[in-house]
């Protein structure tokens, strides 16, 4: 199912590839262990394909392409070292949606910082059969563009951003202008 995404529009798209610019020129663009060798050479392309003219959908449709999804990969272990496992059937949707909508909401925080707008409002872009409870509490509260801006661009890919903004993987939470 499609995220909706409230202020997707040509500005929002430019912003977003400039993101994927910054990402690329600090070599911090996050690449799933969820990708093959041949879905890592071309993830930036199909990523900047999709913001251009498509959206998570798009990508996720690419990713499945071609065997650009691995069968298994490498997850570090609580108590340390490495497990390999089974990637999940629906990597190219977790991937896609999750990219795509971080790209998003960083352009979205941008968009206001360059409005004059000091508050986003947090929405869920994606129903979910059980919704985590502290995605729920995040719904209609407001966060400052600056400070999930810095967050994300701090906290890349599997990294979990501290304010919380998006979820993790499925959550569907994402923000729109007032």
């Amino acid at each position: 199912m499609a995220l909706y995404l409230a202020n997707l529009d040509e500005r929002t798209r430019a912003l977003m590839l400039e993101e994927v610019d910054y990402d690329t020129a600090r070599q911090q663009l996050h690449i799933s262990p969820y990708l093959s060798g041949q879905g890592q050479r071309d993830y930036e392309e199909l990523l900047r394909a999709a913001i251009e003219s498509g959206d998570e959908e798009t990508l996720a449709e690419k990713l499945n392409e071609h065997r650009r999804i691995a069968r298994t990969a490498h997850r570090r272990k609580p108590d340390g070292g490495y497990t390999i496992v089974t990637v999940p059937h629906n990597a190219a949707q977790i991937i896609a949606e999750s990219e795509f909508n971080r790209y998003y909401i960083r352009a979205v925080c941008r968009r206001a910082l360059e409005d004059g707008i000091d508050e986003l409002v947090v929405y869920r872009a994606k129903p979910v059969g059980t919704p985590r409870p502290e995605s729920e509490e995040l719904v209609e509260s407001t966060v400052a563009p600056a400070e999930l801006l810095r967050d994300l661009r701090e906290h890349t890919g599997d990294e979990a951003p501290q304010m919380g903004i998006p979820g993790g993987p499925n959550s569907g939470i994402s923000v729109r202008l007032p």
